[in-house]
């Protein structure tokens, strides 16, 4: 009988030490080093059905490489598609990782009963009657999607081997464990073991996989960070769960690009695809408000208006509090201190409070001028035109910036019928024919005239 063989890990970072410590030397995070069993046997997790010959690899010219497109897997879902860079990429590994309860079974589950191919859904964590019952929700019938309820890898590749899937999705990677590890499941060796024997028969039988995550208390991705590494593309599923909206954005992508976003409603009947986001961002009022202002941002290669609310107002105790939501309190600071040292408004003294709509966080700098406009509009109690947007970044000594594709975000607020848009002096606009209003601004002041003059 072999010899029981134990290594150390940490639970942070996944690194292994040979015996235990207090510090992990990686991460520097403390008491995050456990013991796992790492005893393996000698055989192989998954074997092709086809004998074939393995041959060493051997060195290319670069020119020499077929350059041709991957084929690439529709998933029925233009959200999902738009993420992934076009559709699933054959043999390529995909880790969906979210809050509990955000609707991640769900979203795979919706798109294995649409998807025209062999699905294969396999869970850990529900019955095959739980998953049914779901399913009739969301869509009666389907042809192509078989549940599987198992936990042991082996199992799961010997059903693959029998049904031949085109696709196979596993909810959750947590859940999994294989025989060839002894520590229990949801440990960083079996994470590492599985998701490296998923890998191994993706890549040899060329079928996608699909894997959900866990994530930790701070938003990541529960189990060793080399997992993000393992995989070719990580998608977040963010929102509130008090609220209807939820966001997919791509953290890692090795076919495409990792800008793009996509936002699904939350219905009794599954997640709807949103096609024009800017509708649920911007509030529909009756009146108008002050301290509220449209701006033109861009998630990828999309564009959105989106809602900025700011509410200034006299500071209660001696130190004005600054608060933010979906935008960066530093920027905010900075912002401020710019209107009060460049413009001269008195706001050292007040409370500012700050929020995007929609649930959603913004990092464009191009909706500084938006945030530049609910303050002032606030401050001053004025309300802002109807029909006015804002697309232009706010620099330190005051001056309005360019902002990169204007033209498409001119586009954009013209379709959905805003009368008028604030952009930068210097921005280069070649647009002609267009019935949006474009004013060209340099520095704070012509903003202020503009609105409140």
């Amino acid at each position: 009988m072999s010899k029981i063989k134990t290594s150390f890990f940490c639970q942070n970072c996944g690194t292994s030490f040979s015996k235990w410590q207090g510090q992990c030397h990686a991460c520097k995070e403390w008491n995050t080093i456990v013991e796992e069993i790492i005893q393996k046997e000698e055989k192989v997790a998954w074997k092709t059905t086809t004998k074939e010959t393995t041959k060493a690899a051997k060195p290319l010219l670069i020119k020499e490489i077929d350059s041709a497109q991957e084929i690439r897997l529709n998933t029925t879902d233009s959200e999902l598609n738009r993420v992934l860079g076009g559709g699933l990429v054959p043999g390529s590994l995909t880790l969906l990782g979210g809050e509990p309860g955000i609707g991640k079974s769900t979203l795979l589950l919706q798109i294995s009963l649409k998807l025209p191919y062999k699905t294969l859904y396999v869970s850990g964590e529900e019955s095959q009657k739980q998953i049914k019952m779901r399913a009739e929700r969301i869509l009666p019938s389907s042809e192509n999607c078989y549940i599987l309820t198992e936990t042991k890898t082996q199992n799961i590749f010997r059903q693959i081997a029998e049904m031949q899937p085109e696709i196979v999705i596993i909810d959750s990677i947590q859940t999994l464990h294989t025989d060839f590890i002894e520590s229990s499941a949801g440990s960083i060796s079996q994470i590492r073991e599985c998701t490296a024997e998923l890998i191994k028969f993706a890549k040899e039988s060329n079928t996608p996989v699909i894997l959900i995550g866990h994530i930790t208390k701070d938003g990541t991705i529960a189990g060793p960070k080399i997992l993000e590494h393992m995989v070719d593309t990580v998608l977040q599923f963010e929102g509130d769960r008090n609220h209807v909206y939820r966001i997919l954005r791509s953290l890692k992508n090795r076919f495409g690009s990792t800008a793009e976003l996509g936002i699904y409603e939350m219905l009794g009947s599954g997640l709807r695809e949103v096609d024009n986001p800017s509708e649920i961002l911007i509030s529909h009022k009756e009146e108008e408000l002050s301290g509220t202002a449209i701006a033109c941002t861009l998630e990828g290669m999309r564009p959105l208006m989106i809602e900025i609310q700011a509410l200034v107002s006299t500071a209660v105790y001696g130190t004005p509090q600054r608060s933010t939501t979906g935008y960066n309190a530093k920027r905010l600071n900075m912002i401020l201190a710019v209107l009060e040292k460049r413009a001269g408004f008195r706001l050292g003294m007040k409370d500012v409070f700050l929020n995007v709509t929609g649930g959603i966080s913004v990092d464009d700098t191009a909706i500084d001028l938006a945030v530049v406009a609910a303050i002032l509009s606030s401050n001053e109690d004025i309300a802002i035109a109807e029909g006015f947007c804002f697309a232009g970044e706010v620099g330190l000594s005051g001056e309005i910036r360019p902002v990169n594709r204007i033209e498409q975000r001119i586009q954009e607020a013209e379709k959905l019928g805003f009368t008028t848009i604030l952009v930068s002096k210097h921005n280069k606009i070649a647009l002609k024919n267009t019935k949006i209003n474009v004013i060209l601004v340099s520095k704070i002041e012509d903003v202020v005239s503009e609105l409140f003059g």
